[in-house]
């Protein structure tokens, strides 16, 4: 068994989304598909390895979120079986309702941003519950829910291995600074913290995060974000309750977290990768709904 991480080049931005190509013995499995925008790129880097479409037989998807599985429609349209959260297939199926809620936050910038993103025919597409296995090119993957960042999310374990999407947060390589993306609507702070305990619990040699490449650290890692993320979440519920309006909890979240890289040693240049991967002010819109919906 090989693992290849493929940079998808997102917005002409290098690492910041990876799909995952693993060869098993009876052939390639794709982890993620990435957005309609990185179709092209992710089709370059797979004859690299001297795949055609046709070859991709099975691809899972972490969740369904237009950066990880915007493209998942037109491979399901070439004979690839997409596996994915019960919660996510139907969505999949008919991505009219996961359209219509992204142009509300992205508006003008979908085309550019996501690329088309087309249904995948009902046949095509396989929901996979909490522990179930997926027999693949000779391996087999369970499907772990994972909830927190979203509620349709799956982390799928490989023998010692995981695919973590964003349930494993944001790393860049070669850096020492880990994000938190938590887009609306569905950022929960004590299900994040229970997805992060029951990692732990897998003892993981090697986790592959959505956002970006492999980390081996993976209990030292883990706790980190989970100390990240109650401290990214008090903080934005701090700036609320100091009487702060959505635009200024916004500039403060952004300077907190500039603060945190560069004291990281983190340069501009990847800083702007980091927000490239993951916008900060998504995640604060993201806290803050959380924050609102305790309220009521």
């Amino acid at each position: 068994m090989e693992i290849h991480t493929l940079d998808l080049n997102y917005q002409n931005v290098p690492q910041t989304i990876a799909a995952y190509l693993v060869a098993g013995s009876e052939g390639p499995v794709l982890v993620e598909t990435g957005p309609g925008s990185t179709l092209k790129n992710l089709l370059d880097r797979l004859a690299c390895y001297d795949l055609q479409p046709a070859d991709i037989k099975h691809i899972l998807v972490t969740h369904i979120h237009l950066d990880h599985s915007g493209a998942a429609g037109w491979w399901a349209q070439q004979g690839a079986q997409i596996f994915v959260h019960p919660i996510g297939a139907p969505h999949l199926i008919d991505p009219s309702k996961l359209l219509t809620s992204a142009a509300r936050i992205y508006g003008d910038r979908m085309e550019k941003l996501w690329g088309e993103t087309v249904a995948a025919p009902a046949g095509q597409v396989t929901a996979v519950a909490d522990n179930s296995t997926i027999e693949a090119a000779s391996l087999t993957f369970t499907a772990l829910h994972t909830p927190g960042h979203a509620s349709h999310h799956h982390v799928y374990r490989l023998h010692d291995i995981a695919f973590v999407g964003d349930a494993g947060g944001i790393h860049l390589p070669e850096t020492a600074l880990a994000d938190l993306p938590a887009p609306p609507p569905e950022f929960h702070l004590e299900m994040w913290e229970a997805t992060i305990d029951r990692l732990l619990a897998e003892n993981f040699q090697t986790i592959y995060l959505g956002h970006f490449g492999a980390v081996e650290n993976v209990k030292d890692y883990l706790l980190a974000l989970k100390e990240l993320v109650r401290a990214s979440a008090l903080f934005v519920r701090e700036q609320m309750e100091a009487g702060l309006n959505q635009e200024e909890v916004i500039t403060s979240y952004e300077n907190w977290n500039q603060a945190r890289a560069r004291q990281l040693g983190v340069s501009d240049d990847v800083i702007y990768r980091y927000k490239t991967a993951n916008p900060w002010y998504m995640s604060v819109l993201g806290m803050m709904r959380y924050w609102q919906k305790l309220a009521k």
